[in-house]
């Protein structure tokens, strides 16, 4: 598949979070949307490290996979305590972070 493709569908990806993460106001799919925006970055490392042939590209898709994944674990489980709290998941409920 040329790169074309793949950086257009990458971008659309990237592009998608975005807005997610910016215009949404909702806890959840504001950490979908920064997920979407990891997967698009994995998906041109992996593009790169099979058309290169180098190996090193697929490592760093594990090192994000990992960040990726402890950040989902830890934000579930803040979004989980707040929802406790407030009811709502609702970002601009939370007024008492501010300070």
């Amino acid at each position: 598949m040329p790169l074309l493709y793949i950086m257009v569908i990458s971008l659309s990806m990237f592009t998608i979070g975005i807005i997610g993460a910016l215009v949404k106001r909702n806890a959840l799919l504001f950490f979908l949307s920064i997920e979407l925006m990891l997967n698009a970055a994995n998906l041109l490392f992996v593009y790169f490290a099979q058309s290169w042939g180098n190996q090193i590209g697929l490592l760093w898709v594990f090192f994000v996979l990992v960040i990726a994944a402890a950040e989902v674990a830890i934000g579930l489980a803040l979004i989980i305590n707040l929802f406790r709290q407030k009811q709502v998941v609702d970002v601009d409920q939370y007024n008492d972070l501010r300070g």
